[in-house]
């Protein structure tokens, strides 16, 4: 079955950076379109990034672009999101997706907290 395992996050005072990884198994992961969400207590997950197959397609939400880079290992099975300039909006759990097999898989999600 599909397993994503997230791990990275901390608390990091503003105008700090954090990578976060995600590890993939259980199905063919070069093959697939990855994504980062982000969720706050009381809302809903957003979409922060997201890396083609290839990953020679990125694409971010505007109040990460410039800041954050979403990256992957095909070799390893892992994408990644390498975050700067945080600022305490980015506070959140962070949960690495894929869809696959017409479903949508999330991580057990990894929280980052910006803060001084």
């Amino acid at each position: 079955q599909v397993q994503l395992v997230e791990s990275g996050g901390g608390l990091v005072p503003p105008g700090g950076s954090l990578r976060l990884s995600c590890v993939a198994s259980g199905f063919a992961f070069e093959n697939y379109l990855m994504s980062w969400y982000r969720q706050v207590p009381g809302k809903e997950r957003n979409l922060v990034a997201t890396i083609s197959n290839t990953a020679l397609s990125k694409s971010y939400d505007d109040s990460v672009a410039g800041r954050f880079t979403i990256s992957r290992d095909n070799t390893k099975n892992t994408v990644y999101l390498q975050m700067n300039s945080l600022k305490s909006d980015d506070t959140g759990v962070y949960y690495c997706n894929t869809y696959y097999q017409e479903q949508d898989h999330w991580g057990q999600g990894t929280r980052v907290t910006v803060s001084s």
